[in-house]
């Protein structure tokens, strides 16, 4: 099994530019949209640029050619100097989208010691970076037209010493050798020169500042890294942070806790270690749980599975209470680094252990486990790395469990406040489609069909509050009970509308008082409060400061006819709904009830029905406005009588067929999928 694919955010950039051949300099350029993917699409650009350059013969790859006496001592490594780029461009553009807003430019210029001259000391050959905005954070002044600034720029060069809100301008000063900000007209730009002399790090060139800068803009970056910073490896200082930083962006959107675990483990291996596991505390998220061995990874895939077994006998025991700093565990299986016990991979030797609690907000939602063969123990900066990225996975299963949670709840809901089936009607073929929107929550559109005593009356139902989410459910758990129970007392038609009119007033009203009542009393009170709700406009609602809760309803009773010609009579309403269509066989189109007002909006109103005959082959449709207002830029699918049209293709269709028909109609009359509940209700007489 190859490794899950990780997604990738999509973004069309401009080709940089070919870099020209002792030309005077080489400039890559391109323009970004002032939104989230910006600074992955700027982080991409810096290395790609600084790839074309290498690949010409303007930059090497020293850290690949350590003693390498053929080695031009002018040109430098391309990956020390690729990580302080895509640090800078990655802070700067995303305070750019923070606090401006406007499209990012990003520019990468290579200058060369002659360029640098202009008739003064000759400066090293340097990697100059701009990153430019559109919303300059001051008004530039007038009074800038003097001999130093023929162009009317400002620029400013800044000191490291200067207080800035936000990391981005600290980052820079820490990592550049000379920087500033420059005012124009509309735009500003803050630029940076990264030099290329002294970035190689291999056999007898010093590592002292690319050190100094790396641990202080760790220090910017990651300052609640409690663990010090020893050694440099090749994971101390740029490469640790666009680790952490890639990282982040890969997990934060992730909603499953399964793929935040792959993802974990696929990140750590080969990066840090040959192996790594994940235990997840509780069974989806259940407290009280035993742990459970999510995933388990290895930098060889024939050797994921004896490794699985071997940790599923042996997980990492860590102490109580359980904190997010990492842990030197034992060796799984006992083996030490010269012992000959076999390891949790089947293979002999030992190596070193380590454990990580994955902890949010104070709770324990797992354990991290990695290990690296052939080590006493995990250096430092590995296991201060490790504690930082196990807080971001942490956070990143809580989020997931939280999301989990909440959908759990809702298709709960849902579940209860929808009918588990629809009643079989005599003489009549029905078909049901009932699509929620895709955000996960309850409410919206309901639907019900259903037998009233003395047994020759079925009545059906399909409404949609006004609404969505908690406050729509709670509306759709008191309209349709309220209904069936009306109905089964032998209300019609128009009364049951009529009193289901007024007792969501009533309930409304009731909310109302309570709210006050708590009010008053210094209590902070929501009950009854339903967001988007209109204020009943007749004296008779409810009292001032009151909110109603309404709803658009179609609601009818079918009753067979008596005879041996079949057809049943029908007899209906619409409360604010779409009207149902009436399809006869010859294809005619019309429809079939008046337009009324919504429930629960005005009090002391007389609902009327509409009564015909369904005849043996008519078909009667019944929607909810996720149909009609199905939008396509400026266009509503029932604009022009859409709908009518669509229903009126379906001649000679079953039921089904209608259904089936309209759904698909829905769902190809735009390019996205609906944004609203769809339900829709086919009665067809036989």
């Amino acid at each position: 099994m190859g490794p899950i694919p990780i997604p990738r955010e999509t973004l069309h950039l401009p080709a940089p530019q070919v870099p020209l051949r002792g030309g005077a300099r080489s400039t890559s350029h391109t323009s970004l949209p002032g939104n989230p993917l910006a600074p992955a699409a700027a982080r991409r650009f810096a290395r790609a640029a600084l790839a074309d350059w290498t690949s010409l013969g303007l930059l090497a790859t020293c850290t690949f050619c350590h003693g390498d006496e053929s080695c031009s001592p002018g040109r430098h490594s391309t990956d020390l100097l690729a990580d302080d780029a895509v640090l800078i461009v990655d802070e700067l553009v995303t305070n750019a989208v923070v606090h401006a807003g406007t499209t990012v430019d990003v520019l990468c210029r290579l200058e060369t010691p002659a360029e640098a001259a202009s008739g003064q000391d000759e400066e090293p050959a340097a990697l100059v970076l701009e990153v430019s905005d559109h919303h300059p954070a001051r008004v530039v002044g007038g009074d800038t037209d003097d001999e130093d600034d023929p162009d009317g720029d400002v620029r400013e060069r800044m000191p490291s010493g200067i207080p800035e809100y936000g990391r981005g301008l600290q980052l820079v000063a820490a990592l550049a050798e000379r920087w500033g900000i420059t005012y124009r007209s509309g735009l500003k730009t803050v630029w940076a020169r990264l030099p290329l002399e002294g970035r190689d790090t291999g056999p007898g060139r010093p590592a002292e500042p690319v050190l100094r800068r790396g641990l202080r803009a760790a220090e910017i970056l990651a300052p609640a890294t409690r663990r010090p910073v020893r050694d440099a490896p090749e994971w101390t200082g740029r490469g640790a942070l666009s680790f952490l930083a890639e990282a982040s962006e890969l997990l934060a959107g992730q909603l499953d806790e399964e793929l935040v675990a792959a993802l974990a483990t696929q990140l750590l291996v080969p990066r840090l270690a040959q192996w790594c596991a994940v235990w997840l505390d509780g069974a989806g998220g259940q407290s009280g749980a035993p742990p459970r061995l999510a995933r388990v990874w290895h930098a060889d895939e024939s050797r994921i599975e004896p490794l699985r077994a071997a940790l599923d006998k042996e997980p990492p025991r860590l102490p109580d209470p359980p904190r997010g700093e990492p842990v030197q565990v034992p060796w799984p299986g006992g083996g030490t680094e010269d012992g000959p016990e076999d390891g949790p991979d089947g293979k002999s030797g030992g190596g070193a252990a380590l454990a990580c609690r994955l902890v949010a907000n104070g709770r324990a939602l797992g354990t991290l486990l990695l290990g690296r063969p052939g080590q006493s123990t995990v250096p430092d900066e590995v296991a201060a790395l490790v504690e930082d990225f196990a807080r971001r996975v942490a956070l990143a299963i809580g989020a997931a469990r939280r999301y989990t949670r909440q959908v759990t709840i809702s298709r709960v809901l849902q579940r209860g406040l929808l009918p588990s089936q629809v009643a079989r009607i005599p003489g009549i073929a029905s078909s049901l489609v009932y699509e929620p929107s895709d955000d996960g929550l309850a409410g919206g559109d309901f639907y019900d069909v259903f037998p009233c005593p003395p047994g020759d009356r079925w009545c059906f139902m399909l409404g949609d509050v006004q609404g969505s989410g908690p406050e729509a459910a709670v509306v759709t758990g008191l309209a349709r009970p309220w209904l069936r129970l009306l109905a089964r007392e032998g209300y019609r038609v128009g009364a049951v509308l009529d009193r289901l009119n007024r007792l969501l007033l009533d309930n409304a009203t009731e909310a109302a008082d309570s709210a006050s009542l708590m009010a008053t009393t210094g209590a902070v009170a929501a009950v009854g409060a339903v967001p988007g709700t209109v204020q009943p406009a007749s004296p008779g609602g409810p009292a001032e400061g009151g909110q109603a809760r309404f709803l658009s309803l179609l609601y009818g009773e079918l009753m067979p006819l008596p005879g041996e010609g079949g057809g049943i009579r029908c007899t209906l309403a619409s409360a604010g709904h779409p009207l149902p269509l009436l399809l006869r066989p010859d294809g005619t189109v019309r429809a079939a009830a008046e337009p009324q007002l919504l429930l629960g909006v005005v009090d002391k109103v007389a609902y009327e029905s509409s009564t015909f005959d369904l005849e043996p082959g008519d078909t009667l449709l019944c929607v909810t406005d996720g149909v009609t207002e199905r939008r396509s830029g400026g266009r509503l699918l029932d604009d022009g009588d859409g709908l009518a049209r669509a229903l009126a293709a379906c001649v000679g269709m079953t039921a089904q067929g209608v259904a089936e028909r309209i759904r698909r109609a829905v769902h190809e009359f735009a390019e996205t999928p609906p944004g609203d509940d769809l339900a829709l209700l086919v009665l067809q007489a036989e």
